[in-house]
């Protein structure tokens, strides 16, 4: 099995029904409340539950996706708040993405990917913060294989926060790591938890 498409997400996220529901991420919950609302961009963003999230809390927040069906459904999410919230959303591929402006904040959030479009997607986000600017990577652990549940059954596609640390020492030899763990998600009804790597990281 390879990484998907674009139209491999395509056709997942035609259906009316939302994949992964229509409320943010536990660890963006968790990471991004504490902080005043600035500039974020969420690359990978999927039906956009945490661009969503993030522009009813104040944000000014681009979400970038290489599906269109899913910004389809981005956008009817953002249009169905009280009040609807306004969001850039972007169809383009993470991997080769170019920001136009410095955001406070770069989101990747369960973008699967091999080793090399894994460090051109981080490379993508990193070059497009600030300085002072955060990154904030979460991922399927590649732990998942044998000790959770959940997420891809790929190997190639799963990795540890230990690699995503070493991407960006790679990038940027300044970087700040101010987290970098693998995290316990509960999973209702599963006899496993999720785990995932969750990883932030300060541009100076």
């Amino acid at each position: 099995m390879t990484s998907m498409s674009a139209a491999d997400w395509d056709s997942r996220y035609r259906g009316s029904e939302l994949v992964w529901g229509a409320g943010p991420n536990v660890w963006v919950e968790r990471e991004m409340a504490p902080l005043s609302p600035a500039r974020a961009v969420d690359l990978a963003c999927g039906e956009g539950r945490n661009s969503v999230w993030l522009a009813a809390r104040g944000w000014q927040v681009t979400g970038v996706d290489f599906a269109a069906s899913a910004l389809d459904k981005a956008r009817t999410l953002a249009a169905g708040q009280l009040p609807p919230v306004v969001i850039d959303w972007q169809c383009a591929d993470v991997t080769t993405y170019r920001a136009a402006g410095a955001f406070d904040v770069a989101m990747l959030v369960y973008a699967q990917l091999p080793a090399e479009p894994r460090r051109a997607a981080l490379r993508s986000a990193w070059d497009a913060l600030a300085p002072k600017g955060i990154l904030l990577v979460i991922a399927h652990h590649s732990d998942n294989l044998a000790l959770g549940v959940g997420g891809p059954q790929d190997p190639t596609v799963l990795f540890s926060e230990t690699d995503v640390v070493a991407d960006l020492r790679a990038i940027d030899g300044s970087t700040t790591v101010e987290l970098a763990e693998r995290v316990t998600r509960p999973v209702a009804g599963g006899e496993r938890p999720a785990l995932d790597v969750l990883v932030r990281a300060r541009k100076h």
